[in-house]
């Protein structure tokens, strides 16, 4: 039986595949690095979010890596003291 490992490695050689497997990584990722810092700093998402003037809802879909608007993903890291770097 092939394992999840192994079929993930079949497809990630397909490049729009690969791509796409990439770009929702890094949008965890950035979910992810939220809601440590969000802990660290020891509030609620009901908390970060009100200082962010988003819904806690919006906060979850965040941390847990869906895709938002720009504008509300800037908020929330704005709140966290948090910035974005670009880079080519």
């Amino acid at each position: 039986m092939e394992s999840y490992r192994d079929h993930l490695n079949e497809q990630l050689v397909n490049p729009r595949f690969k791509k796409l497997y990439e770009d929702e990584k890094y949008l965890l990722e950035l979910g992810l690095r939220i809601a440590e810092t969000r802990q660290q700093l020891g509030i609620s998402q009901q908390e970060l979010a009100k200082k962010s003037h988003i819904t806690q809802q919006q906060l979850s879909k965040i941390e847990n890596g869906y895709n938002c608007n720009l504008l509300t993903f800037i908020k929330v890291l704005s709140t966290l003291g948090l910035s974005v770097s670009l880079s080519a």
